[in-house]
């Protein structure tokens, strides 16, 4: 088995990557993103960590957590998030010979992507790869119209204008992290 090896610092700022395992055509996050929401305020009541940034897309999400002073445990956190978003779901997916085994469901990569955020320069790279990301895969043409998105809580704090990368031209397509 593999030896993943994760960063793992108490208190610190980390960038998330979290897919479905089936990506084509499913909109499985959106189409239930009032339980996805649900076990989310759950978790954090009981694991406290503050939710940065973040946006939902149909098949994956991205986010930026801080955890709290002396707690390194995103782990813990992204299962409980995970468990309890397929406990809610409908079975039905498709499941693989080992997955089946194992007694896991088919909703979500075993995986996940996390980075710890380095600096400001870098928290800032993040969080406008997240608010543009429905812009880079094509569901919206401007930030503002992805209802999903922390993008609006920025804008309603005076955090970014409304308009904020309305040229899609200017932006690129997100590979410059």
């Amino acid at each position: 088995m593999t030896n993943y090896r994760r960063v793992k610092i108490a208190g610190a700022t980390y960038f998330f990557t979290v897919n479905c395992a089936e990506r084509h055509g499913n909109h499985l996050l959106i189409d239930n993103i009032d339980l996805l929401r649900q076990v989310t305020r759950n978790v954090k009541n009981d694991h406290p960590f503050t939710i940065d940034a973040m946006v939902v897309l149909p098949e994956h999400l991205h986010c930026i957590w801080t955890l709290p002073e002396g707690d390194a445990d995103y782990k813990t956190r992204w299962a409980l998030i995970k468990a309890g978003f397929s406990r809610l779901i409908p079975l039905g997916e498709g499941r693989s010979e080992s997955r089946i085994k194992r007694g896991e469901r088919g909703i979500w990569q075993r995986r996940y992507w996390e980075h710890l955020i380095r600096d400001d320069l870098d928290y800032q790279r993040h969080v406008d790869y997240i608010h543009w990301n429905p812009v880079k895969h094509g569901w919206v043409t401007q930030v503002k119209d992805w209802p999903y998105s922390s993008f609006h809580v920025f804008v309603k704090q005076g955090r970014c204008p409304l308009d904020w990368a309305g040229e899609p031209e200017k932006m690129g397509d997100g590979r410059g992290m």
